[in-house]
């Protein structure tokens, strides 16, 4: 269950860049021994919103959200966190400066408590132990897992295992969140309720979130705009019903043929 959501205060902590209003790639390719796994692609996610990216399995999805995070460096093209050019730019630095991320793998601290997963983001992020401690109970009250702080994180069911991982990139309130496939494996209620949880993120911390999904009931619901992605390449960017209306699209990833 959510809960409405006060962040605790964090004294002494640079929050970097958080007042960029966009994180963006222009002319972007990735390139891996000769194989173009991105090629050229130009998009921006604002603050405020929810911006989809869709495309099928290799269509350059996860190598674009690394590029995006420094887990990545572009072969040609530039990252930007508003103004700022990230060229040179460790993961660290990213983070630090407000652009967060959950992995489709979760990376959770299986053996440590639910709320030291939270905590030790936290730490690294700057906190002293006692603000860690507050921020982890705060997020972990609005995501629902108030309840289960004290568990090791490898119990939790797989869902709650993936709202921990949202809670974890939440820390500090970044400027942008790119979650990568949160609804994997979910239940139609339990994607129902993924929904309103990701809904909320913007107005709740005044962030962008990239939103990488194939469950297209769960994109579509929630998206203001959505990038499509094929092969590496942009196929088409839009509102859900230009997207839903696209042959190219319907053809590709809808399952319609156009």
């Amino acid at each position: 269950m959510q809960h409405a959501y006060t962040e605790p205060a964090a004294r002494g902590v640079d929050r970097g860049l958080t007042n960029a209003a966009a994180l963006a790639v222009d002319g972007l390719s990735v390139r891996f021994q000769g194989l173009a796994a991105i090629s050229g692609v130009s998009l921006a996610l604002q603050r405020h919103e929810v911006f989809g990216l869709i495309g099928p399995n290799g269509a350059g999805k996860t190598t674009l959200v690394n590029c995006l995070t420094g887990f990545q460096r572009p072969t040609q093209g530039r990252v930007l966190l508003g103004a700022a050019d990230t060229a040179g730019w460790s993961a660290a630095q990213f983070r630090q400066r407000g652009v967060a991320r959950t992995f489709q793998a979760g990376r959770l601290f299986r053996d440590m408590s639910v709320i030291e997963n939270v905590e030790v983001t936290g730490a690294g992020l700057g906190l002293s132990l006692r603000a860690a401690k507050e921020h982890a109970r705060a997020l972990l009250h609005w995501i629902g897992l108030s309840d289960k702080e004290r568990l090791p994180a490898g119990a939790l069911a797989y869902t709650d295992q993936r709202r921990l991982g949202m809670a974890r990139a939440l820390v500090l309130s970044p400027a942008f969140v790119l979650l990568d496939e949160p609804a994997a494996g979910m239940s139609d209620a339990e994607c129902e309720d993924l929904m309103e949880l990701v809904a909320s993120i913007p107005r709740t911390f005044t962030c962008g979130v990239l939103l990488i999904e194939h469950n297209m009931r769960v994109v579509m619901g929630i998206s203001r705009r959505i990038h499509v992605l094929d092969g590496g390449r942009t196929l088409a960017e839009g509102t859900p019903e230009e997207i839903q209306r696209h042959e190219a699209v319907m053809a590709a990833y809808l399952g319609l043929e156009a």
